[in-house]
């Protein structure tokens, strides 16, 4: 697959489901029909456990597991950004304080810590708190070393000699050198923080019926499977698209930045 079909894929996939509610030809939310009737004219991809048409809902029901990863993947990606520049810049007992943290929070599984924070507070926020715990130690390594790489660079070495502050070198120097790393990783806290966030939904700690989620349509669909197929087979498949084209996204981030082929290989697996 070209880079431009890609990301002309991805637009797409991201836009449907930022505006697929307004578009949507039925209200997603309303009973339409008798449950479980197979697709026709009226209704594309047939109806749901509750007779809902299924092809609206589909278009609805990204929204919120979007717009929640990706909330979760900026504040994952900030923190370990921000612990990163500061590891890997000052060294010493800062970056050994660091690496004691992280080491500490990747024994927890993502997952787990998720299942465990949702039981007290929302899903939503059980989806930040799991993604940053489990991500930011991830992105705080890898930015870390990308830091070491280029601080003995000839035009950081050259800012020092200007008298720049090492936190005017980190923002005006170091990281747009390191942008495609950052935006790579980013990428990768997307993918997870999607991850677990379908996770929670299917298992019932995300939105509330009759919400359109495509996890939660999942869930409420799995024992009319039989009757209409695409109840469960349209959400999994919108589910599974989004997640492969972001991975995509990644590998051809990863690919184009000189410096991220070194940790891509170490850490491109994406697990809970």
């Amino acid at each position: 697959m070209s880079r431009i079909l890609m990301f002309v894929l991805l637009a797409v996939v991201l836009a449907t489901a930022a505006l697929g509610g307004w578009v949507a030809p039925h209200d997603p939310t309303a009973p339409l029909g008798a449950p479980w009737r197979g697709a026709g004219p009226e209704h594309p991809l047939g109806t749901d456990a509750l007779g809902r048409d299924v092809w609206s809902r589909v278009l609805a029901g990204g929204a919120g597991l979007i717009s929640v990863s990706v909330l979760a993947a900026l504040t994952a990606s900030f923190v370990g950004v921000a612990g990163g520049l500061a590891a890997g810049w000052a060294g010493g007992a800062l970056d050994r304080a660091a690496t004691a943290l992280t080491d500490l929070l990747l024994a927890v599984p993502s997952l787990l810590l998720a299942l465990v924070v949702a039981v007290a507070l929302p899903g939503h926020t059980a989806v930040v708190v799991a993604t940053v715990c489990g991500g930011a130690p991830l992105t705080l390594r890898v930015v870390r070393d990308a830091v070491r790489s280029i601080s003995g660079a000839g035009y950081v070495e050259a800012a020092r000699c200007r008298g720049e502050s090492g936190a005017a070198i980190l923002v005006r120097e170091v990281l747009p050198a390191m942008k495609g790393v950052v935006t790579a990783d980013l990428g990768l806290r997307l993918v997870v923080a999607l991850q677990i966030a379908s996770a929670l939904n299917v298992l019932g700690f995300g939105p509330s019926p009759p919400e359109p989620d495509w996890a939660l349509m999942l869930r409420e669909n799995m024992v009319g499977v039989a009757m209409n197929p695409w109840s469960v087979a349209a959400p999994a498949a919108a589910l599974g698209l989004t997640t492969v084209l972001l991975a995509l996204s990644v590998q051809l981030a990863a690919d184009r930045d000189p410096v991220a082929p070194r940790w891509r290989r170490r850490n491109v697996h994406v697990g809970l």
